[in-house]
């Protein structure tokens, strides 16, 4: 409820990255490294560099572009919400809205906080500065068509 809050959603939208971070604390005694995945909401906890690719549906951005991640061995939660792909419902219309943070929960509900106000490409500027206003956030990718905006401690990188 409390990262629906920050992320301006309603508690529903964070449970799916709640279910992989509270998994991934209960798992972390018996394994120093894990990425538990949900439906798009990934809780990661490596030693090493890891390279993620996007899925964005019919974008022509869809699997040609990735991005590293680098945990340190603490706990991350990245997640996509997206409008034109999967079953959850969404108010925009975002190809791939991902949002990393140190909260697999935080991360979940602020990424359907920031694809509802995704619709068209020239909603991206409008949306990566509602998601800088949300404390705790380290970093965005949003694609919509040929659109692509990103903010934070992101390192993209060209998938084969």
């Amino acid at each position: 409820a409390e990262a629906g809050k920050t992320a301006n959603v309603g508690p529903m939208a964070a449970v799916a990255g709640a279910i992989s971070e509270f998994v991934g604390n209960e798992l972390s005694e018996f394994s120093p490294e894990m990425i538990i995945e949900n439906g798009g909401d990934i809780y990661v906890k490596s030693k090493k560099k890891r390279t993620a690719g996007i899925y964005a549906g019919e974008s022509p951005l869809s699997g040609k572009i990735g991005f590293e991640i680098e945990s340190g061995g603490k706990p991350i939660g990245i997640s996509t919400s997206s409008g034109t792909v999967g079953h959850s419902l969404s108010f925009g219309k975002a190809d791939a809205v991902v949002v990393i943070s140190g909260s697999a929960t935080l991360s979940d509900a602020a990424a359907t906080g920031l694809a509802n106000l995704v619709s068209t490409p020239e909603d991206i500027p409008a949306a990566i500065e509602a998601g800088k206003a949300i404390k705790g956030l380290t970093g965005l990718i949003m694609i919509k068509g040929m659109g692509l905006g990103v903010w934070g401690d992101v390192k993209l990188v060209e998938m084969a």
